[in-house]
């Protein structure tokens, strides 16, 4: 195993009538499913505006507009058992395709090898304690 490192990754916020576009993802060791803004790493030489367009084309097939920084937030973390810390480039933004606004549809994201689920859920279950949205300090953000 590789000395630990800090990952910058570009994650976007999208909002749509009191909901936000989220990846579902669970981590077994504590048994406890979580959701995330979608995106992913910011590449060496690649802004990570340009990431975070990338990682929306390759994981949904979707393009973004209105795309405006929201700040840098730091996220350390344990996931499955091992620790994480990340810096996060974070943007709001919306779909340039309004098919993408299906609150009811469940999207397959595609990483690598592996399909997970992305979906809109509600900011109030979100505020409410009822769905956990990762990283925490990604709350502040969800009201305008």
């Amino acid at each position: 195993m590789g000395k630990p490192r800090i990952r910058p990754i570009a994650l976007g916020l999208i909002k749509h009538q009191g909901h936000i576009f989220v990846s579902k993802g669970y981590d077994p060791v504590k048994d406890q499913g979580f959701y995330r803004f979608l995106g992913g790493g910011i590449d060496f030489g690649e802004t990570s505006l340009d990431a975070l367009q990338r990682e929306f084309r390759e994981e949904i097939q979707a393009e973004l507009t209105n795309i405006r920084y929201l700040g840098c937030l730091e996220n350390i973390f344990t996931c499955r058992g091992k620790p994480g810390h990340e810096l996060i480039q974070l943007f709001q933004c919306d779909f340039v395709d309004s098919k993408f606004h299906n609150l009811e549809k469940i999207y397959p994201l595609v990483e690598g090898k592996n399909v997970h689920d992305a979906m809109w859920i509600s900011i109030d279950q979100v505020q409410a304690g009822n769905l956990n949205l990762v990283p925490e300090s990604c709350y502040r953000y969800l009201y305008d």
